[in-house]
Order: C-alpha cells, then sequence, then structure tokens
C-alpha cells in the first residue's frame, strides 16, 4: 500500500549543547569527493536543504551555494576550498522500541579540481567516512582514480552515489561496472533507478524492496511504493547479488546465506555496515542530486558510515620514549588532535582547524604542540558553518572545530595534553610543478606583498614562496596555472595587493644517471690562521623520486666528526641551487669517504665550501640529466575531433596511450610534458569548436630529450 514518506528536517540549532553531547555513536564526520563536475557541491547543498541548515536550494551556477562562499568560487562555479559544515539528521531505528535516533553530522564538501588536490588530502587525513560521488554518465573519471587512491591511503570507508542519472546518456549499469574495472572496488549497489535520463522519479530500495519516487525537484517529500512491476526481477537480482557481497561480513547472515534462509532488513543492514566499517566493501547509491532521494543517502550516511567509536583507537608515538602508543577516542582520555587546516579570517584573524580524537578542550586552555616541541594557548574555539563561525566554550572527542589564538601550529602538527604527548601521522602533500615571478605593482605594496603570501602559504602547503638570489625576483611555486592564478587573485581582494606575474615556469629538476667520484679542496692563507677544508666525495644515482641522501663513510678519523655537517650542508646548498641548468638537483646519493685536515686552519665554513666544490665536481662527471614534469591527460571530446586533437598532443611530445568511448564522448588517454601544455585548453576548444575539455593532473618526471635539454640549459 503506497503512503507518504516525509523526513521531519532538522531545526538549525542555536542552544547546541544537547546535541553536541550526542553519544559518540551518532556523530559522523564526513566528507564527499569526487572528479571535478560530478556533483559534490550540489549533493551538499540538498543534504543542507534535507536537514533544515537551509531552506532554500543553492545553485552553483547561480553562484548562491553555501559551501562555495568565496567571490572566486561563485565566479568560477568551482570549489576551490573544503568548507566544514555542521548539521543535524532524524533517522527512524531498525529497533521499534526506538522511535528516532538523533544524529550530527560534521560535513567537509572538498574541490574537485586536481590543483586544490591539497584540500582533498588534508581532508581526508581527518574524515571517519566519505560520500564517493560519480557522474552516472561517465561513472570513473581520471581524479575519481586519484581521490579514490587518497582515501585509500587514509583507509577511509565509503558509500558510493551514482549522480545525474537524470541526464541523457545515464548508464546505470556501465557506471558500476567501471567502479568495479578501474578502482578495483568490491561493490554492489543498495538501489536501482527508477526510469532513467530525463523519465528518472525515484529509487528502488533493494534492503526494504520498495519504490521511493518524487513528482518535483524542490519537494521534500518522498512517496513510498511498490515496485514498478517492469523492474520487479531487475530488483531480485540485484538484491540477491548484494546479500552474496555482503554475508561474509557477519556471521549471523553467512549462516542464514548458506542455509538458503531469507535475511532480514536489520540483519542485511548490519551485514552491510560491518563491511563498509572495515573498508572492505562499497555500497552504492544513485539518482539525481537535487531531489528528496538525498534522504534515503542520509539514511545511508548515518546507517552505514562510522562513527568515532567504530573506528580503533588512534594511534601515535610518545615522544618521551618514541614507542607507538595509542589513544581511545573518548572524552575521558588525554586530549589528541591534529591541525589539518589553516584559515587567515579577516575578522577573528588565524583559524586552525582541528580534528579532535581524544579528550575535551576549552577556550584559554594550555596545550602542547608535539609536532613542533612548543606550548599553545587556545583563545576562542568556534564551530564552523562554511564562512559563518559559531562560538563554543568546549569541543569534544570527535569533533571538528576551529581555535582562535595558536599562533605557532602548522598543517600537519599534532597538538595534545602537556602532561600526556603523543605525535600523530601528520600530512603529506605532492610536491609544485609551476612557478611565477611575482612583483608588486608599485614599491610600496613590497612590505604587503610578502604579508600576504607569507599567510597564503600559511594556509595552503602546495604553496611555495622563494627568491632567486641571482636576479632578486620573487618566486610562487603550486600545483598548476589555476591555483596560483586564484591565489594572486585572492592577493588582490583580500589583502589590497596589486601584482604583476610573469611567464609560467616548469619545475625542472636535474640529476645524475652514473657514479663518479672527486675531490674539493679549500686552502687560504691570509697571514695568521688560515683556511683548510679537505674532502672526497662520490655520488651515486638512486631511483626516480626517492631524493637525497647524505652518507660519511669516514673511517679513521680522517676527518673530524664535528665537520662531516659542514660538509653536508655545503653539498645540499649546491645542489639545491642546481649545477646544469639551475634546478634542483634530486634523486642521488652523496658519500664522503675521505679527506684530511689541519689541526689549527680546518673549519667548518673551508669543510662547507671543499663539500660544495667537491659535489660540482663529481656530478659533473656522473653524466647530469635534465628532469621534467610529466602530466597524465583525459582528453573529452566528440568523435568527429578525434584526429584533430590527437595530431595537436602528439606536436605537443605527448605519448597517446589509447582512447575509449564514455558517455557518448571520446576519452583520448595521454602522458604529456608539462612544459609544452601552456594554452592548450584555448588551442583546444578552437580545435573542437568548444565541445571538448582535459582533464590534467601531475604524474611523474622523467628525462628531458638531450637536444632540448640543451636548449634549457643555455638559457641558464
Amino acid at each position: 500500500m503506497a503512503g507518504q514518506v516525509t523526513k521531519k528536517k532538522s531545526a538549525i540549532v542555536s542552544t547546541i549543547t544537547k546535541d553536541r553531547e550526542l553519544p559518540y555513536e551518532q556523530i559522523r564526520n564526513i566528507g564527499i569527493i569526487a572528479h571535478i563536475d560530478a556533483g559534490k557541491t550540489t549533493t551538499t547543498e540538498r543534504i543542507l536543504f534535507e536537514t533544515g541548515k537551509t531552506y532554500k536550494l543553492g545553485s552553483v551556477d547561480e553562484g548562491t551555494t553555501a559551501t562555495d562562499w568565496m567571490e572566486q568560487e561563485r565566479e568560477r562555479g568551482i570549489t576551490i576550498v573544503s568548507a566544514a559544515i555542521t548539521t543535524f539528521w532524524d533517522i527512524k531505528s531498525d529497533d521499534s522500541s526506538v522511535k528516532k535516533a538523533h544524529y550530527r553530522i560534521n560535513l567537509i564538501d572538498t574541490p574537485g579540481h586536481i590543483d586544490f588536490t591539497a584540500e582533498v588530502e588534508r581532508s581526508l587525513r581527518v574524515l571517519d567516512g566519505a560520500i564517493m560521488v560519480f557522474d552516472g554518465r561517465t561513472g570513473v573519471e581520471s581524479q575519481s582514480e586519484t581521490v579514490w587512491r587518497q582515501a585509500n591511503k587514509y583507509n577511509v570507508p565509503r558509500i558510493c552515489i551514482l549522480n545525474k542519472l537524470n541526464l541523457i546518456g545515464a548508464d546505470f549499469e556501465g557506471s558500476i561496472k567501471s567502479i568495479n574495472d578501474r578502482l578495483g572496488a568490491n561493490t554492489s549497489p543498495i538501489q536501482i533507478p527508477v526510469g532513467n535520463e530525463h523519465a528518472l522519479r525515484g529509487m528502488v530500495d533493494l534492503i526494504k524492496m520498495k519504490a521511493y519516487t518524487y513528482k518535483a525537484i524542490e519537494d521534500h517529500t518522498l512517496t513510498e511504493e511498490e515496485i514498478p512491476e517492469d523492474l520487479v526481477e531487475t530488483a531480485k537480482k540485484y538484491r540477491s547479488q548484494l546479500i552474496e557481497k555482503v554475508a561474509e561480513f557477519d556471521d549471523v547472515a553467512l549462516t542464514k546465506y548458506l542455509e538458503g534462509t531469507e535475511l532480514t532488513e536489520k540483519e542485511i543492514k548490519t551485514a552491510i555496515r560491518k563491511g563498509v566499517v572495515s573498508g572492505k566493501f562499497f555500497p552504492i547509491l544513485g539518482g539525481d542530486n537535487r531531489t528528496a532521494t538525498t534522504q534515503l543517502l542520509l539514511d545511508a550516511v548515518v546507517e552505514y558510515l562510522p562513527s568515532p567509536a567504530d573506528l580503533p583507537p588512534i594511534e601515535g608515538i610518545n615522544p618521551k620514549t618514541n614507542e607507538k602508543e595509542t589513544r581511545e577516542r573518548k572524552n575521558e582520555v588525554p586530549f589528541s588532535a591534529l591541525a589539518f587546516k589553516i584559515v587567515t579570517d579577516p575578522h577573528v584573524g588565524r583559524l586552525v582547524y582541528l580534528r579532535i580524537y581524544s579528550g575535551t578542550l576549552s577556550g584559554g586552555e594550555q596545550i602542547y604542540n608535539v609536532s613542533e616541541q612548543k606550548y599553545e594557548r587556545i583563545g576562542k574555539l568556534v564551530l564552523l558553518h562554511a564562512d559563518q563561525r559559531e562560538l563554543i566554550e568546549k569541543a569534544y572527542a570527535g569533533e571538528i572545530v576551529a581555535a582562535v589564538g595558536i599562533k605557532e601550529t602548522s598543517t600537519g602538527d599534532s597538538l595534545s595534553d602537556p602532561a600526556h604527548p603523543i605525535l600523530l601521522e601528520s600530512i603529506s602533500f605532492p610536491e609544485p610543478v609551476i612557478s611565477l615571478s611575482i612583483e608588486p605593482a608599485t614599491k610600496s605594496d613590497q612590505e604587503k606583498m610578502g604579508l600576504a603570501l607569507n599567510k597564503l602559504s600559511d594556509e595552503d602547503p602546495t604553496f611555495r614562496i622563494k627568491t632567486n638570489q641571482e636576479t632578486g625576483q620573487t618566486i610562487i611555486s603550486g600545483m598548476g596555472e589555476l591555483q596560483l592564478e586564484v591565489l594572486v587573485d585572492r592577493m588582490k581582494r583580500e589583502f589590497g595587493v596589486v601584482a604583476t606575474t610573469g611567464a609560467p615556469q616548469v619545475a625542472y629538476k636535474e640529476t645524475i644517471k652514473k657514479v663518479a667520484t672527486a675531490e674539493g679542496k679549500y686552502i687560504r692563507q691570509t697571514g695568521g690562521r688560515g683556511q683548510y677544508g679537505h674532502c672526497l666525495l662520490r655520488v651515486e644515482p638512486k631511483g626516480r623520486g626517492e631524493g637525497f641522501e647524505f652518507v660519511s663513510e669516514i673511517r679513521g678519523g680522517a676527518i673530524p666528526s664535528n665537520f662531516i655537517p659542514a660538509i653536508e650542508k655545503g653539498v645540499k646548498e649546491k645542489l639545491e641551487g642546481g649545477i646544469m641548468a639551475g634546478f634542483p638537483m634530486v634523486d642521488l646519493k652523496v658519500a664522503v669517504y675521505d679527506g684530511s685536515f689541519h689541526e689549527v686552519d680546518s673549519s667548518e665554513i673551508a669543510f662547507k665550501i671543499a663539500g660544495s666544490l667537491a659535489v660540482e665536481e663529481a656530478v659533473r662527471r656522473a653524466d647530469m640529466v635534465l628532469l621534467e614534469p610529466i602530466v597524465k591527460m583525459e582528453v573529452s571530446t566528440p568523435k568527429e575531433f578525434m584526429g584533430d586533437v590527437i595530431g595537436d598532443l602528439s606536436s605537443r611530445r605527448a605519448q597517446i596511450l589509447g582512447s575509449e568511448e564514455r558517455g557518448g564522448m571520446t576519452i583520448i588517454n595521454a602522458n604529456g610534458p608539462l612544459s609544452e601544455l601552456s594554452g592548450y585548453t584555448t588551442r583546444l576548444r578552437s580545435l573542437t569548436q568548444g565541445r571538448a575539455s582535459p582533464y590534467i593532473e601531475p604524474s611523474h618526471y622523467e628525462e628531458v630529450p638531450p637536444n632540448i635539454a640543451a636548449n634549457i640549459a643555455s638559457k641558464k
């Protein structure tokens, strides 16, 4: 019998004490992750609408969304910074004796563009679970693979949702196949669509075996009805597949499945939850995330994604003993937290976002930064609602909050109770691949520009600043042109600094291909005490991406041990400045294996210079080569332009890896040098009448062809 199922919207809570002291089991810290344009922000908007956090659906196209609050985000229609927001959701319990359960959801909406990958990385580090959004027309796209790997890295449980099944080209089964094939994920749908493309009108719940339909996008009401006849067999097939996949995660479900006994709704949900929390199963939902079916997604969030209580104790290192230590995720144990984001707020100053893993934190309290070995004092604590702040007096285990007044703490630092320090796993970020020179428009802006750049680099760990010692120019580096463009624009709007930038410069690296040795000797006699430093070094190539290593093989006191650090310092400074073409030298091992010293004249500065001379001579003998950043490219184009697109890519030294049909478009996969892609998007649009679009992400470094390397070196 059909009936109306209307979820009661949670009110916006201004007196938050009651809701903030919910049991750990009723808290969810989740993020929304996806490829660009899959619908993350739209999904977030509907979640806020359904939970009563907002009373009007925001639109990315109109620039009215709650989480895309920056001017640049609204103008460009993309998410640039991750936004945290707290909301609440009521769900009926499986237990008939309990009327409703009230859940708090701390939600982070993350960017999809690869230039802002640091926002995804640091968000995933502190989340307990994630909603992975896919475009239901294309399934897995390039950035989908990247964020999936990032989530795997931090063991983040996920539920998947196929969005945009209402659009032409929607392919429910094809999208599921791409998730299984390209991500190697153990998945099964827990919903199937009622209707397809423009005829989509709801979803079938495969656990309850009921259909839930809606009439209009803005409607809060879902109508429960029997499964349409033409979908009954399909629903039974997928339900059977679901039970087969999840039964192994629960002993009761497995026993009943092997006996051929029908599982109850509660038993299926228990098995799904255990599979999701273990990180071994990923249920798939689907539909149009602008509609009331998002209620089913919210139910899935609280039913299947873990609470802080479901996760094992947090692990870290005790800095006093250097041994592993665990801490329960409870209020009653000593405080520990990770700083995962810094924001400069024009009204309250420097905000440090904290994920509290254990204990409680109050305003005015002194804490210990274990990473920096410094004490900090909390000024105020605030709850985050995108760009809005709500002052609180105390924060609890399992919460995501922001602190005002912390001065020395940076992204990735561990904070703890001073009497019980624990060093948590930090956050690693990729190295920048592109640089720009930047100058203030007027001399009076010079100091303001330095201050603005320092604040922006404090916020973004992939944004680096350095000064070219030869030219005096300020060089900024990042993950892509869009990131740097946005940061320069922010500098103008937020700090009032107008700056001009030079042409983008690719972040080349230098390395060696063979073993070589050299001697460095620095002797000066100037009357009175002289200078004497003498060392013999060996350089050896290392594998790509393995970095720099310095070792001492001195035996018998040929060089006193107190001079070895000076040699290392001289070596590092020389390699950082480059030898072949002025770019940093990477992936090599340097060993000091012999030398001599003078009882009176030897000094640290002499050995530093000797180390610098020796390493320069050694690498010149070691077959130096130049490395360039290679990017992974995925170009989506109508089939008729495929030949032109491939021809243009080949002219840019790109290696074509293959092509495939997806969502009515031809996808060309290629690897190409970043140095050849300046202005590529504009060229691609002109070749394809504006109908093709590229996706580009940093991949790895490769050797530059000798003729091009020689040309670059000649410009040093």
